[in-house]
């Protein structure tokens, strides 16, 4: 069966005491307030995960996610980190493809495939991003687009290693535009992605594959994007670096 998570992602935010009191925050609201059956995850930036994981990880309320992996073991690649260096430090998860880095880093899709695989290797499951800018939303060409992500990128894995990943959903032209997605786009986007998943493995596997929301989930409108069939939680950005709000959006299943 597959998993409800809710992944925080806090991009380059916080300086090192304000990602501790953020992520002990959080812990103790869970301890109080959380649900036992969603799985939590944190991604802070790389100089905190050892110090961000033990604290999480000290009572298991929390998980350990990087936003980025390198596709290479190791070598001469200045400021680059292994996912051996991340299995060490305690991370379970790691970002992939996320629409900035597909953006600002040029990260094609036979990268984003070698980070899977490096990522998986070391026994760390991949959250694998994709969506749709404004243009390709507009010209009705959401879908197709979509699809040649997850067909350049997962198809390649084999069935046991896509029974490790996570797909987030990010519907780009819905973040920072002052455009909203609609649970119902939502939802067509997510079971979209499931049938052509069901299409590139089976269908059992693209059932129990958790897919995530990552277009601007906040404590208004998580309970009903949660509720969608085929929307199992959410990556979330910004409201993921206040405690309160990233607690209420956990509490929304």
């Amino acid at each position: 069966m597959r998993k409800k998570i809710v992944a925080g992602n806090w991009k380059m935010n916080k300086t090192y005491e304000e990602a501790l009191s953020l992520v002990s925050e959080i812990d103790n609201m869970l301890q109080d307030e959380g649900r036992g059956d969603v799985t939590v995850i944190v991604t802070p930036p790389f100089p905190y995960l050892q110090s961000v994981g033990k604290l999480a990880q000290g009572n298991g309320n929390l998980l350990l996610a990087a936003q980025n992996v390198s596709e290479h073991e190791s070598g001469a690649y200045t400021g680059e980190v292994s996912a051996a260096m991340l299995k060490s430090v305690g991370v379970e998860y790691v970002l992939v493809g996320h629409s900035e880095r597909r953006q600002y880093h040029h990260e094609d899709a036979q990268t984003l495939y070698k980070k899977m695989k490096a990522a998986l290797a070391q026994g760390i499951k991949p959250i694998f991003c994709c969506g749709e800018p404004l243009e390709e939303r507009d010209a009705d060409r959401h879908f197709e687009y979509v699809g040649q992500q997850l067909k350049d990128s997962v198809s390649y894995l084999s069935n046991e290693e896509f029974d490790q990943i996570v797909i987030a959903y990010e519907p780009i032209w819905a973040i920072g535009t002052g455009r909203t997605a609609s649970s119902q786009q939502a939802q067509e986007m997510h079971a979209y992605i499931r049938e052509q998943l069901s299409r590139m493995f089976d269908a059992e596997a693209a059932f129990n594959c958790t897919i995530l929301y990552g277009g601007s989930a906040n404590p208004g409108n998580a309970k009903e994007l949660f509720s969608q069939a085929d929307v199992d939680g959410g990556l979330i950005g910004g409201a993921s670096l206040k405690s309160r709000d990233f607690t209420d959006i956990i509490k929304s299943f």
